[in-house]
């Protein structure tokens, strides 16, 4: 077995459903910990010195003897959490993979010159409290450590709640500007949540950009009464003008080549025999620039209302969290997808993929502030993600360690960065 293979072997069961083969692994949850305590046995048993910084975002550290620590060090990784019953590959792929790469560079006595260090962001997905990457935005400033706290989950616990119970020191939450300062460059290796590797014949490939991309709540209201003795014509049902936004997104986002979905919905007083009072409802909306994602957002936001005017109801839409367009650093994208080809990891004859993807990840936050990102994306020959289907063939997820591998070994020891 590969040091990949032993490290799956250990992660893979933590936080898995029996019943649907998904994983539930929500921020300071029971599981997420345990993905937690794996990263630090993992990390200690190399070596590596963890700590956990004020945000909840989790570090191990490998500083060569004779290497200066105040340098901007080379971070790899990913994150631990997933959406509900998602696929066991989206995120923790990456962490094992980091984990695995710099054990492979440590045993060829690379001599890096400056800090790695292997990270794994907290709620990255924003299963449990509802802001995707949560960690990388509260280190980067760009969410209020106030409104994070104030974050309610499903369950109707507070983030700050949460992380008491599993603790952590809520009150520390915030910017963290010296810590981003410490990231000379980051790397993100990823499972394809697409296609693309597929059509093309390879097992890796390297990131173009990230789609801009939100997260908006819409909260219908309506007037709640009895299923059986009110007339359809009497009724203010705010399902009805649900069900108008539905329609509109699927509409809206097939004429303009976008994403919408509304993926979770919330119903009072949620019973069989009763017309509803408030109907809430979180749309996913994503585009290839911003005009068409503004653009996107506006028909749907259009539909809503219409739906809300012919049924008698109310509705209102809040903006939870966006995500501009983000090109990733030309210059290391180009050096990353050169050593990829050169480490012939791709099994493509066709050189290395550079692909755009519709899905957010930290290293687009970090990209946002100006850290120098790139990300590694390993085939996943279902095109399937955030469902127990997603998928990664053992031999092209040993291929995208090789090529993180060679990319940290060219970065950790070259000058020209």
């Amino acid at each position: 077995m590969t040091t990949y293979d032993t490290l799956w072997a250990e992660l893979e069961p933590i936080g898995r459903d029996p019943g649907t083969g998904g994983y539930r692994r929500f921020a300071f949850d029971t599981a997420e910990l345990d993905c937690r305590e794996w990263f630090i046995s993992t990390a200690e048993a190399r070596g590596l010195d963890v700590e956990t910084d004020r945000n909840g975002n989790l570090w191990a550290w490998w500083v060569p003897a004779g290497v200066d620590a105040s340098r901007p060090a080379l971070v790899i990784g990913s994150h631990l959490d997933s959406v509900p019953d998602g696929g066991a590959y989206d995120g923790p792929l990456g962490v094992v993979s980091a984990f695995a790469a710099l054990d492979a560079v440590r045993a060829d006595a690379v001599k890096p010159d400056r800090p790695l260090a292997v990270v794994a962001f907290a709620d990255e997905e924003g299963a449990r409290f509802g802001i995707a990457c949560a960690g990388s935005r509260l280190m980067t400033g760009q969410l209020s450590a106030d409104k994070a706290r104030s974050l309610v989950g499903r369950d109707g616990i507070t983030m700050a709640e949460a992380m008491r119970s599993a603790g952590f020191d809520p009150g520390s939450l915030g910017p963290d500007p010296d810590r981003v300062a410490r990231i000379g460059e980051f790397l993100e290796l990823h499972i394809e949540q697409g296609r693309n590797l597929i059509e093309q014949g390879a097992a890796v490939g390297v990131a173009e950009s990230i789609w801009p991309h939100g997260r908006y709540r819409f909260t219908f209201r309506g007037v709640a009464d009895h299923a059986g003795t009110t007339r359809m014509q009497d009724r203010h049902d705010p399902m009805v003008a649900y069900a108008h936004a539905a329609l509109a997104a699927d509409a809206a986002a097939r004429a303009a080549d976008g994403r919408a979905t509304f993926g979770r919905i919330e119903v009072e007083p949620n019973g069989t025999n009763a017309v509803p009072s408030v109907v809430r409802a979180w749309l996913d909306a994503r585009a290839a620039d911003q005009p068409a994602l503004d653009a996107l957002v506006e028909r749907i936001s259009g539909g809503a209302s219409d739906g809300a005017r012919s049924s008698g109801t109310q509705v209102e839409v809040s903006t939870e969290s966006t995500t501009p367009l983000l090109s990733f650093d030309v210059s290391l994208r180009d050096r990353v997808a050169a050593v990829v080809a050169a480490s012939g990891t791709t099994g493509a004859s066709g050189g290395v993929p550079v692909l755009p993807t519709a899905a957010g990840h930290d290293a687009g936050i970090l990209t946002s502030v100006g850290v120098r990102a790139a990300m590694l994306f390993v085939r996943n020959p279902t095109g399937i993600s955030h469902s127990p289907s997603e998928f990664a063939e053992p031999v092209d997820c040993n291929a995208g360690v090789d090529a993180l591998a060679a990319v940290v070994t060219d970065l950790a020891s070259g000058d020209d960065r």
